[in-house]
């Protein structure tokens, strides 16, 4: 596994890939921070791709990120995780709606834990995701940087909802 930091306007961020893509993008202050394992090795250049497109994103130049992603979890979470993909760049959902998506409308708390558990946040967007009636939940990163993400989605984006 190889890693390194990348300071950004939320903080430093931990970004971690293997060969078979980026596995974790982490807040160094965080909920859930990741352990650097004893076998890790600190790699920039293994990184550049994650970095650049990070680096754009928050640019406002990147709305889709396009990186190989190898997160580890369970089936459930991966789901979850595959879904908050399909949100597009400065729009929300809420919990319920997932669990919606996902077939199981009373699962909106079960679809809360697999989104906390998210081991890459602004890459697998789970900030964009709501309470049901449009406010702000849990974000691993605090609510402060939630809010700042969405409000950076906003700025720069040129979604608009149908009337």
């Amino acid at each position: 596994m190889y890693y390194d930091y990348l300071d950004t306007p939320i903080g430093r961020l931990l970004l971690a890939l293997d060969g078979q893509g980026l596995r974790h993008v982490d807040f160094e202050s965080g909920r859930h921070p990741t352990p650097i394992g004893a076998d890790w090795e600190r790699g920039a250049g293994a990184l550049h791709e994650a970095r650049a497109q990070l680096k754009a994103y928050f640019a406002g130049r990147l709305t889709e990120f396009d990186l190989p992603l190898a997160p580890q979890g369970s089936e459930f979470q991966q789901q979850v995780w595959l879904e908050l993909l399909r949100i597009p760049y400065g729009a929300t959902m809420s919990y319920g709606e997932i669990a919606r998506r996902l077939g199981d409308p009373s699962a909106s708390r079960a679809v809360g834990a697999a989104n906390g558990r998210n081991p890459m946040p602004i890459v697998v967007p789970c900030h964009r995701v709501i309470g049901a009636d449009g406010s702000l939940t849990g974000f691993g990163g605090g609510l402060p940087v939630k809010r700042f993400l969405l409000d950076h989605e906003q700025r720069n984006s040129t979604f608009t909802l149908a009337p």
